[in-house]
């Protein structure tokens, strides 16, 4: 009685969340400014280049990032980075002009060859728009010989376009957008990190909208890496339509810009979300070069992503494994780092080490 008990308290305190957040007549919704036009189609088309039928798992595009220290004690140092994103001409005159440069933190222990460290690649989950959540969760590791490079996604943090109001996209284009910046992003960056650097292993986390990436990343790489997405669903459709983003949504606004050109009820908006976002469904892109090497962890009582969604993913990944915590989506991220930790530690054990 009590377990159960705890778990209706973990998953009303997400929708105790969500409304806050989300649902309060002050708050900006997701996409008030509709579909995003001309945009979304060509975003379709080039989202679904990522898929398997078309895309192999090609090598990423170089990047030469410049640095300056932050800081650096006897054993480690922290310092930050900025190279242009390695998008194509055709996404870079998508993206807003902020969200050119790209930006990063790099946590990695001094006097030891890169050879015999390992380093993992965070990127932001919704909201996340500053490097120190992800620095506090890869701070630790760095007694493991773990490195921690952490991305700024576009549309957050200095990347946030002047007219957006936090992490409230603008437009469902920009959601395309997003992610598949921060997918050629995230490639690119390990590819650096095991050409350039000569890290011994390569892996890439992400909570949340940052698992997904990450399960991209981790997809479309043509290198075996950790890949690790927490409590993260199999596509952002599952986010948008089922879970308690739904509520903070512009469905009003949707249909309204819809209408322009074709006659719309609320549902059949909702159908054309759930369409458009089929998009982002990792089930759809190849399985990962070492699949040993994927670990989920999800919450038991998670208000944001079914646990339906997570064992999708790992069907369709035979050989990755399913970590479960207690808890809501809220409460996880709070308390549960530990085991994020751990999934890191053990996930990169499952990989050889470079020569």
């Amino acid at each position: 009685m009590v377990s159960v008990n705890l778990g209706i308290l973990h998953y009303v305190l997400d929708h105790v969340y969500g409304a806050i957040v989300h649902r309060n007549r002050f708050a900006t919704p997701f996409f008030s400014r509709g579909w995003g036009g001309s945009k979304l189609d060509l975003l379709e088309s080039m989202i679904k280049q990522l898929f398997p039928e078309i895309i192999s798992q090609e090598i990423p595009s170089s990047i030469q990032p410049l640095w300056k220290t932050v800081w650096e004690t006897r054993t480690a140092s922290l310092r930050e980075g900025v190279f242009r994103t390695p998008c194509s001409e055709e996404m870079m005159s998508a993206l807003p002009t902020e969200s050119h440069m790209a930006r990063v933190a790099f946590l990695a222990p001094k006097f030891v060859q890169p050879q015999k460290v390992a380093c993992v690649v965070h990127l932001a989950g919704t909201g996340d728009h500053t490097f120190e959540r992800r620095l506090r969760l890869g701070g630790p590791l760095l007694k493991d010989n773990i490195a921690t490079l952490v991305l700024e996604s576009p549309f957050y943090g200095r990347r946030r376009p002047i007219l957006q109001r936090g992490a409230k996209l603008l437009c469902v284009s920009d959601l395309l957008l997003l992610g598949r910046a921060t997918i050629d992003e995230a490639r690119s960056l390990l590819h650096w990190l095991e050409t350039e650097a000569g890290f011994g292993k390569t892996g890439v986390c992400g909570l949340s909208m940052g698992g997904v990436h990450a399960a991209m990343v981790g997809s479309l790489h043509p290198t075996p890496v950790a890949t690790l997405p927490f409590l993260s669903p199999h596509s952002a459709a599952v986010a948008f339509c089922e879970g308690i983003l739904k509520h903070g949504t512009a469905w009003e606004a949707l249909r309204e810009d819809a209408a322009q050109t074709d006659a719309m009820t609320l549902e059949q908006v909702r159908e054309r979300m759930r369409s458009v976002l089929s998009l982002t469904d990792v089930t759809r892109f190849p399985v990962p070069k070492n699949p040993q090497s994927v670990i989920f962890v999800a919450a038991t009582d998670d208000g944001f992503v079914p646990g339906h969604s997570v064992l999708e993913l790992q069907k369709a990944w035979p050989g990755s494994e399913v970590r479960w915590v207690t808890g809501g989506h809220v409460s996880s991220f709070l308390l549960h780092n530990d085991a994020f930790r751990k999934a890191i530690v053990d996930s990169l054990e499952r990989l050889e080490w470079r020569e």
